[in-house]
C-alpha cells in the first residue's frame, strides 16, 4: 500500500497532465489514508511534489481530510503536528482546530504580542482609515465590528490585506449577507500631526474599504470619533487619494482622477508644504498637496515602519457581523 502511495504521490509531479489527473484522482480515493503521506511535502522546500498540488488533494478530502488532520495534531507523529495545525486553520480557519489548539494559538498570539516592536505597515500601496487612538471603542461601534480579539500587526496586516477577508454566508433570515473582517493596528503617536491629536491608529481592510466606501465610512466614524480620515495608494493605476472627515462632513479632499481633484478648503499643513516645495514641486502644490502619504503624515499615521518608541499598546482583528467571529475566515496567518 504505502509503496502505492508514495507512487501516486510522485506522478504528482509529472509533466503530463493525464499522469497528474490519474494521481490526483487516486490519492483521493484513497481517503484520508492519504494524508499521512502527502503532510511531509507541504514543508519540503527541496522537493519536486508541487506543494499545491498536496494541498489541493488535502482540500478535495474534506471534512474526512479534515478529521484526519485534527487525528495528527492530537496523536502524531510529532515531525506532522505543525503541518497538520497549518492545513487545518488554511482549509477549515480556526473554527477547524480542536478546542486545545485554539486556546494554543491564542496563547502564542499573546506572547508575540508582547515582543511586537518595532510595528511595520504596508508602505507600498493599500487603504486605510485613520482615527483619534483614544476612541477605539467608538470607532468599533460606528461600524458595527464584533469578535475583535488581539492580533499582531503581522497577522492582523495578512488577515485583511491578503489572506481571504470576506466571507458570504447564509443569515437566520435565509437571506445571503457578506460578512469582512478587518484590522486595527496599536496606537502610533505622530507629533507632527496638526491639531491636539496626536496618537493615532488605522483600519486596514481591503474588501470592506472597497465593497463599504472607505469615504463613507471615513464620516460614518467621524460622527462618533469628531475626526476619521481615508487613504489610498494605488501605484498600478498611478493613483492616490487623501480624505478628512471631521464631525460627520468632509472638509478636505484630493483625488488623482477625480473632478475636481482637490475639495473644501486648504488646511494649514498645505500651506507649509506649499512654502519648502522647490521649483519642480511648486507647480503640482499650487492648489494643495497631490500625496496621500505626505498628507498621512502631516495629518495623522502613514504606513510603514513605526519607532518601538512611538507605538503603544497592539492590533485587534474584528468582523462585520455578529454570527461571522475571526475563527470563521479560511487561512493560516503569520504572527
Amino acid at each position: 500500500m504505502q509503496s502505492t502511495v508514495e507512487a501516486l504521490v510522485g506522478d504528482l509531479s509529472s509533466r503530463d497532465h493525464v499522469v497528474r489527473d490519474a494521481a490526483l484522482d487516486g490519492l483521493v480515493a484513497l481517503g484520508p489514508t492519504a494524508v499521512h503521506h502527502l503532510l511531509p511535502y507541504t514543508r519540503d522546500r527541496g522537493s519536486t511534489i508541487p506543494n499545491s498540488s498536496v494541498r489541493y488533494v488535502i482540500k478535495l478530502l474534506g471534512d474526512e481530510g479534515l478529521l484526519r488532520l485534527r487525528e495528527i495534531r492530537r496523536e502524531g507523529p510529532g515531525r506532522l503536528r505543525s503541518s497538520a495545525l497549518e492545513l487545518l486553520v488554511e482549509l477549515g480557519g480556526a473554527d477547524a482546530l480542536d478546542e486545545s489548539d485554539r486556546r494554543a494559538v491564542d496563547r502564542l498570539v499573546r506572547i508575540k504580542i508582547l515582543d511586537e516592536r518595532p510595528v511595520e505597515t504596508p508602505s507600498e500601496g493599500g487603504r486605510w482609515l485613520a482615527f483619534p487612538a483614544d476612541r477605539l471603542d467608538d470607532a468599533v461601534a460606528a461600524l458595527g465590528l464584533h469578535d475583535v480579539r488581539p492580533a499582531t500587526s503581522v497577522m492582523g496586516v495578512a488577515a485583511a490585506t491578503q489572506a481571504a477577508d470576506s466571507l458570504e454566508f447564509r443569515h437566520a433570515d435565509g437571506e445571503k449577507h457578506r460578512a469582512y473582517r478587518v484590522f486595527i493596528t496599536p496606537e502610533f503617536e505622530n507629533w507632527r500631526a496638526e491639531g491636539p491629536i496626536k496618537n493615532w491608529r488605522m483600519l486596514w481592510g481591503n474588501s470592506f474599504l472597497d465593497e463599504l466606501d472607505g469615504f463613507l465610512l471615513a464620516r460614518k466614524l467621524s460622527e462618533r470619533c469628531g475626526e476619521a480620515h481615508f487613504y489610498v495608494l494605488d501605484p498600478y493605476n498611478s493613483s492616490e487619494n487623501w480624505y478628512v472627515a471631521r464631525d460627520g462632513h468632509m472638509v478636505r479632499s484630493y483625488g488623482t482622477y477625480t473632478e475636481p481633484q482637490f475639495e473644501g478648503e486648504p488646511l494649514p499643513f498645505e500651506a507649509v508644504q506649499r512654502e519648502i516645495a522647490d521649483e519642480d514641486e511648486a507647480e503640482a502644490y499650487a492648489e494643495g498637496v497631490p500625496d496621500a502619504f505626505t498628507a498621512a503624515d502631516n495629518l495623522s499615521v502613514h504606513p510603514g515602519p513605526h519607532l518601538a518608541e512611538d507605538t503603544h499598546g497592539h492590533g485587534w482583528l474584528a468582523t462585520t457581523h455578529p454570527d461571522v467571529p475571526n475563527t470563521r475566515f479560511k487561512g493560516a496567518l503569520p504572527l
